[in-house]
């Protein structure tokens, strides 16, 4: 082979070689990641409670597991399982008790919860020092306001039955949430329900001194409710088991740090919603930590999990509370596969 011709093809093996090069090195700097999305409602608006969820989106907690996950506020817990249920959503935050309520209407209910947040029930009575009730015995008679969709109203019978009440000893009123609270500071009413960690501090605002308030939790007077849980639909756990469980492995992550640091958690909502006020969303984020997550049960089987005797025992109660015309089985409802292992969800008081 002449000269000219070794030239031409050493020359013809580098542009070669470069355009390898060129067309490998974009794979080899910047590899891409397969990324499931997901849309995920929460039961109410951006308040200290939504802390480890932002906290999780913010801090990538969710992109490290190949998630983009979209969080929208909620308008209650019987949205977000519509939500759910009717795929405009894939996952959401609500009450297990509106899951159970939905379930019992709808055999194929199209979600299951995968990981039980509120391990009691928020749902409360409160009444006024001045009024002299005191005890569940001493609401007979009396006149509560609450929306007809609340939580604690609706599950009134199972209060009512664990404290030797007639249903009917009480009489309702029916009200919008944003006057609930007003109407007792008033004395316009005897007590009112609602979620523990948002009545009382709204009773606060309103000029009512925490030694005035008396609080009844529906969890401290024998009700076996569970509270909210993270719900994910039938589509998602057929399609894509593993994104629901990096979506749990994520969330139980931002929780501990949440538990950890609750001042600094909050301020991913502030960071959601520039309005809110930092003090009262860490105070209702410490209430919902204190009385709804850490409790005696999740000491000893974890965050998320539930017992089957109590699960069975509060599906049981929220059918005769509500009056449904049939009993959805615990395990369509509550689904513990996508739990991390009990060494990464252990908590202590």
């Amino acid at each position: 082979m002449n000269t000219a011709k070794r030239t031409t093809l050493k020359r013809l093996a580098a542009i070669c070689g470069m355009a390898a090069c060129v067309s490998l090195q974009p794979l080899l700097a910047s590899p891409v990641h397969a990324s499931t999305s997901i849309n995920f409602t929460l039961d109410w608006r951006f308040e200290g409670p939504s802390a480890p969820f932002l906290l999780a989106l913010d801090k990538g907690y969710f992109a490290e597991e190949g998630l983009s996950v979209n969080i929208d506020s909620g308008n209650g817990s019987a949205g977000a399982v519509t939500r759910v249920a009717t795929g405009a959503y894939d996952m959401g935050l609500a009450d297990f008790n509106a899951l159970i309520e939905h379930a019992a209407a709808n055999p194929d209910a199209g979600m299951q919860a995968v990981y039980m947040l509120y391990n009691n029930t928020p749902a409360a009575v409160f009444t006024l020092k001045d009024s002299g009730i005191d005890t569940p015995a001493d609401l007979a008679g009396k006149t509560l306001a609450a929306p007809v969709f609340d939580a604690g109203r609706k599950a009134w019978p199972a209060f009512a039955s664990h404290n030797d009440l007639a249903v009917d000893s009480v009489t309702w009123q029916s009200v919008d949430p944003a006057i609930r609270e007003t109407l007792l500071a008033r004395r316009q009413v005897d007590g009112i329900t609602g979620f523990y960690f948002t009545s009382l501090l709204n009773l606060e605002a309103r000029g009512i001194a925490p030694e005035m308030i008396t609080v009844m939790p529906y969890a401290d007077f024998g009700v076996a409710l569970y509270g909210n849980a993270i719900i994910a639909s039938d589509k998602l756990l057929a399609e894509n088991p593993e994104a629901v469980a990096g979506f749990v492995r994520a969330f139980n992550r931002a929780l501990l740090e949440t538990l950890e640091d609750p001042a600094a958690a909050v301020k991913h909502v502030k960071r959601r919603d520039a309005l809110v006020d930092e003090a009262l969303e860490l105070r209702r984020l410490k209430l919902a930590l204190d009385a709804q997550v850490v409790t005696d049960e999740t000491l000893v089987e974890g965050l998320g999990a539930v017992t089957q005797a109590r699960l069975e025992q509060s599906i049981a109660e929220a059918v005769s509370a509500f009056g449904l015309e049939s009993t959805p089985e615990a395990a369509r409802l509550f689904n513990a596969e996508f739990l991390p292992e009990l060494s990464s969800r252990s908590v202590s008081r």
